[in-house]
This record gives structure tokens, sequence and C-alpha cells, in this order.
């Protein structure tokens, strides 16, 4: 339990770091620049609603109330998919792109300032190691 404790605190206290030097710098949220970012890595910078939120671990809801502020401020747009009546993705416009180029700039240093420096080279290797074999565990 001691190590999910402290598991769970440096994942608050590196998120909130993050995100307050997005929301000062860049006046975007973690979540917005989330989106953007799994948008600009998609085929296409589109994806599914339901993908987007799998990607940004969002419920459906969450996901579509971002994309709904993210639309209106002209970062993203959203599409029926053609012979779908029900499926509509979620595009990254040019303005998003931009936008998330700037941000990245935040956020990476951040990443490095807040995570990178504090560990060495074999310990990053280890943690994304036992990282990735707890996230592709079944559940």
């Amino acid at each position: 339990m001691d190590a999910w404790r402290s598991f769970l605190r440096a994942h608050a206290k590196v998120t909130r770091c993050l995100e307050a030097e997005l929301l000062s710098e860049q006046r975007l949220s973690l979540g917005a620049y989330d989106v953007l970012a799994e948008l600009a890595a998609a085929p296409e910078h589109c994806l599914r609603m339901a993908e987007l939120a799998e990607a940004v671990l969002l419920s459906r809801s969450g996901v579509t109330r971002l994309v709904d502020r993210l639309e209106r401020a002209g970062l993203v747009t959203r599409e029926r998919v053609d012979g779908d009546g029900r499926g509509v993705v979620a595009r990254l416009t040019q303005a998003g792109a931009a936008r998330l180029g700037t941000a990245s700039r935040t956020h990476l240093a951040g990443v490095v300032r807040h995570f990178v420096e504090l560990l060495d080279g074999q310990e990053l290797q280890t943690l994304g190691a036992l990282s990735q074999r707890v996230a592709d565990a079944q559940p």
C-alpha cells in the first residue's frame, strides 16, 4: 500500500504542476492539451469521440464537454462519419495544431523539470517498463 500511495501522490503532484503551468502560461488545461495532442498524433488528425475519450482517460460525457469548449475556441471541429449516422469524429484544426505547438514547449519543459530530471536513466527505464506492464494487464 505504501508504493500505491506514493504512486498516487507523485502522479497528483506532477499533474497539478503541469496543469498550473499550462493554465498560467498558455491558458490551456492539461485535459485540453491531452485532447489536442491525441488528435495531432491520430491518422488524419481525427478520432471518434469514444476513441478520444479512451485515449485521454475521460468519460464520454467528459470528453464531449471538453471538445465543446475546444470547438468554441476554434481548436477542433466535430464532423459526422460518412455512412454512420451516429458516428462523430473530433478533428484538430490548424489553429489547434498551432496552439498545441506553442503549449508543447511549456508542457514538455514541465515534464522534464517535474519528472525526468528527478530520475536517472535506469530509473526512467525501469519505471517505464513497470508502468507499461500495469497498463497492459487485463482488467
